[in-house]
């Protein structure tokens, strides 16, 4: 589904990113995979229709724009991403802060370098 210009990628995903496995109101974000440099709602999406070699954004790469806001269509590199209190930047509508969990699927972390 083309979402603010950008295809992504995924199950069941609505106008905001939304998808089969995370679609409450502030599940609105899409993350580009850095292996396969496509945009997925989620990891279940991207293990059932993407690449099948997940890799997380290396740490040196974290300037790269990879999250796309599902409300306005505005992209964060990683590293603002990370950084954003789970609000965009741009539209100030909330992110899902329970993201933070999965955060070491997508990029190089603490828990996941």
């Amino acid at each position: 589904m083309y979402i603010h210009g950008q295809n992504v990628l995924g199950i069941q995903v609505d106008s905001e990113t939304r998808c089969a496995h995370y679609h409450k109101e502030i599940d609105r974000i899409a993350i580009k995979f850095y292996c396969c440099n496509q945009y997925f709602p989620c990891y279940e999406c991207h293990a059932q229709c993407g690449c099948d070699q997940p890799k997380p954004w290396p740490k040196n790469t974290f300037d790269q724009k990879a999250v796309l806001c599902g409300g306005c269509g505005h992209e964060l590199t990683v590293a603002q991403y990370l950084n954003c209190q789970s609000n965009c930047p741009n539209c100030h509508r909330t992110f899902n802060p329970g993201c933070s969990l999965h955060a070491h699927l997508y990029f190089e972390t603490e828990k996941g370098s």
